[in-house]
């Protein structure tokens, strides 16, 4: 994997560098870039490996940024799978949203239901969500020199390096963000 690169300037600058970067060499096992469009740092990490051999191979794409909130909100979301669907029938704790096709997909866990709500109120947010397979999302805490950081964070079991589809992806995550720091 190369060095982290760091890419600034608004939005649709940063856009055009990471689309650039992912079609000009073919190809793409991997990339690590920390994006800063003056509002949020992003740090996006696609590692992909063929596998050789008996080696099956895996993949990962993680977007993780940090948070300007009160570190007394969490939420935790998986997409469903089998086990899930079984754990549900026996009673598995699941937060509903109300929002059918979310809550038909995923495992939520949350201490503040109204707030996670609110969260996944808009469209486009539930459909890419409910789009996306074998991932999680949530609030994840670091400690740095003995204080607590919130930080968001998605990660994808799969090397996502479709710019138009890792855009789509990247829109839902700034809108998360912003709905974190309201």
């Amino acid at each position: 994997m190369e060095e982290q690169k760091i890419i600034t300037g608004t939005k649709q600058e940063i856009w055009d560098t990471i689309e650039r970067d992912l079609t000009v060499d073919g190809e793409v096992l991997g990339y690590d870039a920390l994006l800063d469009d003056g509002q949020h740092r992003v740090a996006l990490y696609i590692d992909i490996d063929l596998g050789g051999g008996f080696e099956g191979g895996s993949a990962l794409t993680r977007i993780t940024s940090p948070l300007h909130v009160s570190p007394g909100f969490r939420f935790a979301l998986h997409d469903e799978d089998f086990l899930d669907s079984i754990g549900k029938f026996f009673g598995l704790e699941d937060v509903v949203t109300g929002y059918p096709e979310l809550d038909d997909h995923v495992v939520i866990k949350t201490n503040a239901r109204e707030k996670l709500v609110e969260l996944f109120a808009d469209d486009e947010v539930r459909r890419v969500l409910t789009g996306l397979e074998d991932f999680d999302l949530g609030i994840h805490h670091r400690t740095v020199d003995d204080v607590e950081y919130p930080f968001l964070e998605l990660n994808i079991n799969d090397g996502v390096t479709d710019p138009a589809y890792l855009h789509s992806i990247f829109n839902v995550f700034y809108k998360l963000i912003d709905g974190l720091e309201r």
